[in-house]
């Protein structure tokens, strides 16, 4: 093979595997979805967690809640059966969007970062993000938007 055509064979295997990147990363189960907003609560069902394999089910760590209605998201973190955390991604240092990384939030803009819980672990932000209380009612979740 002369040079011509191995840079074309490479070209072409570059090319191949950023498209299978991209297909295979489409196939993973969204962890954002669309929150209903019911008087003062937005509404999640229990099962938006669960991921099924086999005969096996699994729970999400986090989902993330969009509605057109609210200014940012909110993420769903779930600890157990019970025990939920709902936290409004703003950064409280300058408003910005926060990212989640596992059980990890972190601004994109300054670097703050949050735990799972909301709690600061690093500014410049000097507070804890805002927290929603959450119910388990059968198999919804409320969370209440009330200021």
């Amino acid at each position: 093979m002369d040079r011509k055509e191995f840079l074309k064979s490479c070209g072409f295997a570059c090319a191949g595997g950023g498209v299978m990147a991209v297909l295979l990363q489409s196939c993973g189960a969204s962890k954002t979805i669309t929150g209903t907003i019911k008087k003062d609560s937005l509404l999640v069902a229990v099962t938006d967690f669960e991921t099924r394999a086999a005969k096996n089910t699994y729970f999400k760590k986090y989902i993330i809640l969009n509605n057109d209605t609210l200014k940012y998201p909110i993420c769903l973190y779930r600890f157990d059966a019970q025990n939920y955390a709902a936290l409004w991604l703003s950064c409280p240092h300058q408003g910005a969007e926060l990212q989640v990384f596992g059980d990890k939030l972190q601004c994109p803009a300054h670097g703050s970062e949050f735990d799972n819980k909301g709690v600061l672990t690093n500014g410049p932000a000097d507070k804890n993000l805002r927290s929603f209380p959450v119910t388990v009612e059968g198999n919804m979740l409320k969370i209440s938007l009330k200021k």
